[in-house]
Order: C-alpha cells, then structure tokens, then sequence
C-alpha cells in the first residue's frame, strides 16, 4: 500500500467556497428576473381589464365593474379607471400599482396603464 501525500494548497473544497460565494449573486438575479415577471403580469392584468371595461361600456354595462371584476384583490384594491366617449368609440383606461415581489404588499410608486376601446352599440 502506498501512502500518497497531498501537497499543501490543495483545491480540494475550492467549490464549495465558490458556490457559497456566489449564492447571493443568484439570489438577487432571481428576484430581479420574478420582479421584471410580476411587472409583466401587471401590464397584462392592466390591458385585460381596460379591455373588459370597453366591452361593457359599449353596451350601455357597468363599465367600472366590469374593469375590476377579473382582477385579483391585491390589483383591484388600488386600480384606478376612467372612461372617455366619442365618434362613436367608447375608451377606457385601467391603472394598476405594480408590487414589489408580491402582490399585496408594498408597491412601487409608479403605475402602469391600460387603454381600450369598443365602438358603441347603442
């Protein structure tokens, strides 16, 4: 049996510090990439809702009801909306807050919009 020496400096465990380094590094790309996820699903959320909006609103419905109806409760609690007419076209616009990480928490002071419009029906 022979007895096999290991020379001082050895890498061995080098990757271990390497992944404990660069853990934080991940972290923080991965709550950037779900922030960039959640401010995406706001603008959806936002169309979507403006969308249904100007489809009541062309029919004489309850527009702002109709707005909110398919949001969820941390969007809908600080949605805002507002309807404008004419030429025969009915325009609603939803603003929703964006979140930081989750909704129902803390948002960001900035809001994101969106616009719609059905022609009337009356």
């Amino acid at each position: 049996m022979r007895c096999v020496r290991t020379p001082k400096g050895d890498d061995k465990g080098q990757v271990s510090i390497e992944t404990l380094g660069m853990t934080p590094l991940i972290l923080v790309v991965l709550v950037l990439v779900w922030q960039f996820v959640l401010t995406g699903y706001t603008f959806t959320l936002a169309g979507n809702a403006a969308d249904e909006g100007a489809r009541a609103a062309a029919v004489g419905g309850d527009w702002a009801m109709a707005a909110k109806k398919d949001l969820p409760h941390a969007f809908a609690d600080g949605a805002t909306s507002t309807e404008s007419e004419g030429d025969g076209v009915v325009k609603v616009r939803v603003s929703l807050k964006v979140p930081v990480l989750f909704p129902g928490g803390v948002d960001f002071p900035m809001t994101v919009t969106g616009d719609a419009g059905a022609a009337q029906e009356q």
